[in-house]
């Protein structure tokens, strides 16, 4: 595929193999791995990711094309903070084209953390339609620098087709509200914080955001991942009494 800026308007044919790929197969992870790698051949981007979300306390990431986006996309998770969550809240693009230099009062702990991971740039589309708020799309680039306006436009294309590939997989209910076991069932890496959360809310009769704020203070006062502080405590490797703070 072309770049966006040649003449080629790319989008006529990515919609066409979306739908292609949606009529011959029912997965969602892979449609949305196809969009994910047209971001990276389109785009002046490194990499890309899509993650589902029904607020900050609830998300799995769908796909990350590397590495290093999966790493921005962990730290998220684990901090509760970041792009992603901004352009979720929001419903708008957030676009920081020089992360080393940009101070955020909305996620100041991630930009100060991501500043070790070679990350010169970062921009979060909503997946947004009507009512229904789904996730978010993420890339990132190397080198510092901007989206021009025409490359913004193509990443919000791409983020509607993924929402619709998304939709269509949930079946949202009237109020656009998408289903956690659904969110659950497309991916598994997040199974061990659910469960993880589940113990502690009932070990020490916290709410769900309490639970998961617990197990997300334990891990950044420990320099952990969150996924492995979910891990031991599920395993039995980490006592309950450790984060009991």
């Amino acid at each position: 595929m072309a770049r966006s800026g040649d003449a080629f308007d790319p989008i006529p044919r990515l919609l066409s193999e979306t739908l292609a790929a949606m009529r011959e197969s029912s997965d969602a992870v892979s449609t949305v791995k196809r969009l994910c790698e047209a971001c990276v051949s389109l785009l002046p981007a490194d990499g890309a990711s899509v993650s589902i979300m029904q607020d900050t306390g609830h998300r799995q990431q769908v796909y990350a094309s590397d590495a290093v986006v999966e790493r921005i996309e962990d730290l998220q998770f684990s901090l509760g903070e970041g792009p992603c969550f901004e352009a979720f809240t929001t419903g708008m693009p957030v676009l920081v084209p020089d992360l080393p230099k940009h101070v955020s009062l909305s996620w100041p702990v991630f930009a100060a953390q991501i500043d070790d991971h070679q990350v010169g740039a970062v921009f979060a589309f909503p997946l947004w339609r009507g009512a229904a708020r789904i996730g978010a799309m993420d890339l990132y680039r190397r080198m510092p620098g901007w989206l021009a306006e025409t490359e913004v436009a193509l990443a919000l294309q791409i983020a509607d087709i993924a929402t619709s590939v998304l939709l269509a997989a949930a079946a949202p209910g009237p109020d656009g509200e998408i289903s956690e076991a659904w969110i659950t069932d497309l991916t598994q890496d997040r199974l061990a914080v659910h469960q993880a959360t589940g113990i502690v809310i009932a070990a020490f009769g916290l709410s769900p955001e309490q639970a998961l704020a617990r197990l997300r203070g334990y891990a950044f006062a420990t320099g952990q991942r969150l996924q492995d502080v979910a891990d031991d405590l599920v395993t039995g490797r980490l006592h309950l009494r450790e984060i009991d703070t």
